[in-house]
C-alpha cells in the first residue's frame, strides 16, 4: 500500500487487527473472553497509579496498556520459564511480565537496558515493587553487547519482548539473534513495529513457519505492536531438503 501521492511508509506494511486479543487467544487455542483479563484490568490503574511522576520528556518510553495487556496474556498462558527482554524505561511491562510469572508460581525475566540519559529520569523499573524481584534480573548495557551472551547461557527462552531502540537495524538484530534459541511454541513481542519495517520481513519470511499478528493502537487504525508465534513442531513444507 503507499499513501496519497505515492509517499509509502512503514506503517502502510502492517495491517492493524482492532481484534487482536481475540486473534492471539484463537492461535493459542485459548477461551474467549480471556479468563486472566479482569486480574489486568485490576492492576492497570494500580500500577500507572504507583509510578513517580517526572518529567514528561522522560518517561515516553513507559509500555502502552496494549503491549502490557499482551505480555501479561501471553506470560500467564504460555506460563514460560526463561522470558528475556530489551528496553525496560520504569518497567511497566517488566511489571506486568513478573506479576504473571508470580501467578504462574514459576519463571524468570532478564531485562537488558541501558540507563536512563537524563538525570531526573525516574530509574529503570522503578515499577517493579520488591517482592517480585527475586524473579528478575537487570542486565545493564545494550543489547548488541549483551543479548548474545545471555542467550548463550540460558539455553533457550519461551518469550522475548523487544522495546529498545526501534531502528530497523537493531530489531533484526534482535529478532534474528533471539529467534534461533527461542523454543517451540515461544513467542516474540515487538513494540512500535511501524518505526520499520524489519517486523514485517521477518514475519514474511516466517510465513511457513510461524504465525503473527500485528496490534492495533488505542485509535484501533495505527499499527502498535507485532506478536510472532513459534510453532510446535515445523511443517514438512518448511524443512529443509
Amino acid at each position: 500500500m503507499q499513501r496519497a501521492g505515492g509517499a509509502a511508509s512503514a506503517a502502510d506494511w502492517y495491517t492493524a487487527q482492532q481484534n487482536w486479543e481475540q486473534e492471539l487467544h484463537g492461535l493459542l487455542g485459548i477461551a474467549w473472553p480471556c479468563p486472566d483479563g479482569g486480574e489486568f484490568d485490576a492492576m492497570w490503574p494500580e500500577v500507572i497509579g504507583s509510578l513517580p511522576e517526572v518529567d514528561q520528556s522522560s518517561c515516553c518510553h513507559d509500555a502502552g496498556k496494549g503491549l502490557a495487556r499482551a505480555s501479561w496474556c501471553l506470560t500467564r498462558h504460555l506460563k514460560p520459564e526463561r522470558v528475556v527482554e530489551t528496553g525496560v524505561a520504569r518497567g511497566v511491562t517488566t511489571r506486568f511480565i513478573l506479576e504473571g510469572l508470580a501467578s504462574n508460581g514459576d519463571g524468570h525475566l532478564w531485562s537488558i537496558d541501558l540507563p536512563p540519559i537524563r538525570d531526573q529520569a525516574a530509574p529503570v523499573g522503578v515499577a517493579v515493587p520488591q517482592a517480585l524481584r527475586t524473579r528478575w534480573t537487570y542486565l545493564r548495557g545494550s543489547s548488541r553487547r549483551l543479548l548474545p551472551g545471555l542467550l548463550e547461557l540460558l539455553d533457550d527462552i519461551e518469550m522475548f519482548v523487544h522495546d529498545s531502540l526501534h531502528t530497523a537495524r537493531q530489531v533484526r538484530f534482535e529478532i534474528e539473534t533471539v529467534w534461533r534459541e527461542l523454543s517451540p511454541r515461544g513467542v516474540v513481542l515487538v513494540d512500535d513495529v511501524a518505526h520499520n519495517t524489519a517486523f514485517r520481513e521477518f514475519t514474511d519470511r516466517q510465513a511457513e513457519r510461524a504465525s503473527s499478528l500485528t496490534a492495533a493502537a488505542d485509535d484501533g487504525v495505527r499499527p502498535s505492536f507485532g506478536i510472532l508465534l513459534k510453532p510446535q513442531v515445523v511443517p514438512d513444507s518448511a524443512r529443509p531438503m
